[in-house]
């Protein structure tokens, strides 16, 4: 088993806030979170947190946005499509993947400009309610069968 499969739904539900902050290597203008970390080492997933980064600095429409919401939908043949929005479904960013190992089929991040921290950006996975679990914004942390 390799580390990427230890990555469970229960798992996640224990982050909800972060005590700790961490600069993403690539993009020095990008924090993440615990959970955020958490996803990427259990999830062998630190290639979707490069992703996010690299396209707050490289795509505008990406950067001109103040709050979004980043989808990884993996598909049964491993494909996978990641998605950035404005958080009201308005997708400002689209990536076709060949090939995704990553072992839930699905998982939204949330992104947010922080001002007070001289505009550098927080990426934390997010945690919903099961009632909530549908919704446009929701996350659905299933894992692939």
């Amino acid at each position: 088993m390799t580390k990427a499969t230890q990555l469970t739904t229960p798992d996640l539900d224990q982050f909800t806030g972060s005590e700790q902050w961490y600069r993403h290597g690539l993009n020095s203008n990008v924090l993440f979170t615990d959970g955020a970390k958490y996803v990427a080492d259990a999830g062998g997933a630190y290639w979707l947190l490069d992703a996010i980064a690299i396209a707050q600095r490289s795509e505008k429409k990406v950067a001109a946005e103040e709050f979004q919401a980043w989808k990884l939908a993996v598909r049964v043949d491993r494909t996978a499509t990641l998605t950035g929005d404005d958080g009201n479904g308005t997708i400002v960013y689209m990536q076709q993947l060949e090939f995704a190992d990553f072992p839930l089929d699905e998982i939204t991040a949330l992104v947010r400009q922080q001002r007070h921290l001289s505009a550098e950006r927080a990426l934390r996975p997010t945690r919903l309610s099961k009632s909530r679990a549908m919704s446009t914004i929701g996350t659905n942390h299933r894992a692939l069968k």
